[in-house]
């Protein structure tokens, strides 16, 4: 779970419950268990020897699980990203035991209070992971970023590196990053300016205690070093995806715009937090203007997220350009294999087309495929994404049983109406009619429970 935190474990006999409902495995069968083992133990043999250069890795202090390192170079006005990303398929052979769970699996799922891996730990969060422990087999990506934040595949390798440091978003200073890691955000960023990217990156959420039995949502900002730090993905990523396409292969990730419905609930929702939205500046515009220190703000910035579409994966097509409208770009993954099962396909597809070889005819059919088994993954992980805050706000809204809430209607059913409470983060609905979007109601709590996770309102005026 990417966006609510629970450090006081408030939420800790409602996240048992959602583990069990939604059979969230808590191990490994042995039989992966072992192979993961005996896998770890496997030396490189395939990877020039780069131990030499500087990198590091930038992650939440607590991470284990690294994907990437990353080191930084210019070369005349340009900046090299040498951008190292663990080598899972090193460790995992086509059709063994930990393939064959990792396929069920699909991706890492996250709950507030831990996660079930994608890949066993020794593996995820050891042998695989770009530890500052010693060397790691890594695939390389050098990506060469222009001035105007243009991006271009130089080159990709299996290589052996060594992390020189595991550094903390919390923690880092300038001193600690590479010379250049600032300016190379800062040209990532402004070419999203300039294609017209909606890319926002909400604040967590979190639940917060503040007496004994009293609970509340709050959000915590991002931090300057991880918006830097995600347009070093975004960079590979964009830049993976136009060599695969160039290649005529591929698996990319698409999202379409939100459609009018979606727009005008948004509309309201602002309106709810009180928030200007102009009527004639689209959300793209209107939303890489918010500020995630404002707690409305930041609120509306989650409501986003949960407005899209959402996004999917289809394998290359003649003639069909795979779009992102959140990137405004062509986008593949391929920096998190740790934690996602596609992109070790798609890492293996741009190591093969960056050195003139044929893509493995196993990664191929896996692009077909692929598209079925992350939507059910994705699925199952909005599910339980859904389920956790529907706990926190009863959570949270537990003991103010008859109070009354202002709140403005974003949608209108045969069920009644959907509102957005004004002071608090919270959708629901309420059995009422003769309203419409965008009219101010009161509604009054009638019950908020933890076990079912649910919170009921009826309309006072």
């Amino acid at each position: 779970m990417k966006t609510l935190a629970d450090p006081t474990n408030a939420l800790a006999r409602g996240l048992a419950a959602i583990r069990a409902q939604y059979q969230v495995p808590a191990d490994f069968p042995p039989e992966v268990t072992a192979a993961a083992e005996a896998a770890a133990q496997r030396a490189p043999t395939d990877h020039v020897d780069r131990t030499a250069t500087r990198f590091v890795t930038l992650d939440p202090a607590p991470s284990t699980d690294l994907d990437q390192a990353f080191a930084i170079e210019a070369s005349g006005g340009d900046l090299l990203l040498h951008y190292a990303i663990a080598d899972v398929a090193w460790f995992v052979e086509d059709g063994d035991a930990i393939d064959t769970e990792a396929w069920k699996r699909g991706e890492t799922i996250y709950l507030p209070d831990g996660k079930a891996p994608l890949y066993p730990a020794i593996l995820s969060q050891n042998a695989a992971s770009l530890l500052p422990t010693g060397p790691r087999p890594a695939v390389v990506f050098t990506v060469r970023v222009a001035r105007d934040g243009a991006v271009k595949l130089d080159g990709v390798e299996r290589a052996l590196i060594r992390s020189q440091a595991k550094l903390a978003y919390e923690t880092v200073t300038d001193a600690d990053l590479p010379p250049d890691f600032a300016e190379l955000s800062r040209r990532i960023m402004a070419a999203e300016d300039a294609r017209g990217a909606a890319r926002v990156d909400p604040p967590e959420q979190e639940v917060a205690q503040v007496a004994a039995n009293d609970f509340q949502l709050s959000f915590r900002p991002r931090l300057a070093s991880e918006d830097r730090n995600a347009a070093l993905s975004l960079a590979t990523n964009m830049a993976v995806a136009d060599a695969l396409r160039a290649a005529h292969t591929g698996l990319f990730r698409v999202m379409a715009e939100p459609d009018d419905g979606a727009i005008q609930r948004l509309r309201h929702t602002a309106r709810a937090y009180g928030l200007k939205w102009p009527g004639d500046v689209p959300l793209k515009d209107y939303e890489r203007g918010l500020d995630a220190h404002d707690p409305h703000q930041a609120a509306f910035m989650l409501a986003i997220r949960r407005a899209g579409r959402g996004a999917s994966y289809v394998p290359f097509q003649e003639g069909v350009v795979p779009w992102h409208s959140a990137m405004a770009a062509a986008y593949a993954h391929a920096t998190a294999p740790l934690r996602r099962l596609a992109d070790r396909y798609v890492v293996r597809a741009a190591l093969a087309v960056a050195n003139g070889q044929p893509v493995p005819e196993v990664v191929t059919a896996a692009f077909a495929k692929l598209p079925k088994v992350m939507a059910k993954a994705e699925a199952i992980g909005g599910q339980i994404d859904r389920a956790v805050i529907d706990l926190a706000e009863a959570v949270m809204l537990h003991g103010e049983e008859g109070k009354t809430f202002a709140a403005i209607v974003t949608d209108v059913d045969d069920r009644g109406a959907r509102i957005q409470l004004r002071d608090q983060p919270v959708v629901a609905r309420v059995a009422t009619q003769g309203v419409t979007p965008g009219d101010e109601v009161h509604v009054r709590l009638v019950a908020a429970d933890a076990e079912k996770r649910s919170v009921t309102f009826e309309r006072t005026s």
